[in-house]
């Protein structure tokens, strides 16, 4: 199983990356974790203090693989992996990071080696891989998530979070990504999932996770989601139960309600 998850800034994507992890490894899976998102915080929520060094913060190795004005793009990333990643019972995890400063300039080079590292990842990991991607739209212009078996989009009810899934969506077709599904996040009740469903009709609805306090205050506090229990657990696992039984979600062709 090899999933990218997307949504609107704020809808909770790292922490349902990181409960997925949790049950996955539960389930005595060996698990690839990684945090693509510039501002990354999957760290904490995975028990881990020291997370490795950010790949595009290493200004030196993206200069020598993939050049800087004339840009290679295939660089060799297969040797990379191991040095850009901590492990930890089963658990590994990546981190990719962002630009660390303010007038840097274009990030080509850095998208560039992030892709091909992201795709060499995917293809050859023969753990479930998961990939915590950038809020909104942009890595869908990028392609860092295309090798991807599916992606899915985190969405809470709110109307901003239904827009970004339905650009999600539109974006995806674009680059033939067409496998997308949804995860509702944050239900306090049944109204939340009709109000998600009835606005995303074109995508099919893998999950459901309620919203939960206990969740809330370990994100304030910056501590490991792993140990938690309760109906957030058990809907992940149910969550994880849909991917496994019925593989990638079906293909989503775009129409013109996705389009908007």
């Amino acid at each position: 199983m090899k999933i990218a998850v997307s949504g609107k800034g704020g809808a909770g994507k790292t922490t349902v990356v990181a409960l997925a992890a949790a049950e996955l490894l539960r389930r005595g899976l060996r698990v690839t974790a990684i945090d693509a998102d510039p501002s990354p915080s999957l760290a904490p929520y995975l028990g881990i203090s020291e997370p490795p060094t950010p790949l595009l913060e290493m200004a030196a190795e993206i200069e020598a693989r993939v050049g800087i004005g004339v840009i290679r793009l295939n660089p060799r990333v297969d040797d990379l992996v191991d040095r850009i990643t901590i492990s930890q019972s089963g658990l590994q995890l990546m981190v990719v990071g962002g630009l660390t400063r303010g007038g840097a300039g274009c990030a080509c080079p850095q998208n560039v080696l992030l892709r091909q590292l992201l795709e060499h990842v995917v293809v050859d990991q023969k753990d479930a891989v998961l990939i915590d991607l950038e809020a909104g739209v942009e890595h869908l212009g990028r392609r860092t998530a295309q090798a991807a078996d599916a992606m899915l989009v985190i969405v809470d009810p709110t109307h901003g979070s239904i827009e970004t899934a339905r650009r999600i969506a539109h974006l995806a077709a674009d680059i033939d990504l067409r496998r997308v599904a949804i995860v509702a996040n944050r239900v306090v009740g049944p109204s939340d999932v009709a109000f998600i469903e009835e606005r995303l009709p074109q995508l099919e609805l893998v999950g459901s996770i309620p919203y939960s306090p206990e969740i809330r205050e370990a994100e304030r506090a910056r501590r490991s989601l792993r140990d938690l229990d309760g109906p957030v657990v058990t809907a992940v696992a149910q969550l994880i139960d849909v991917l496994t039984a019925t593989g990638p979600p079906p293909a989503v062709e775009p129409t013109e309600e996705v389009r908007t």
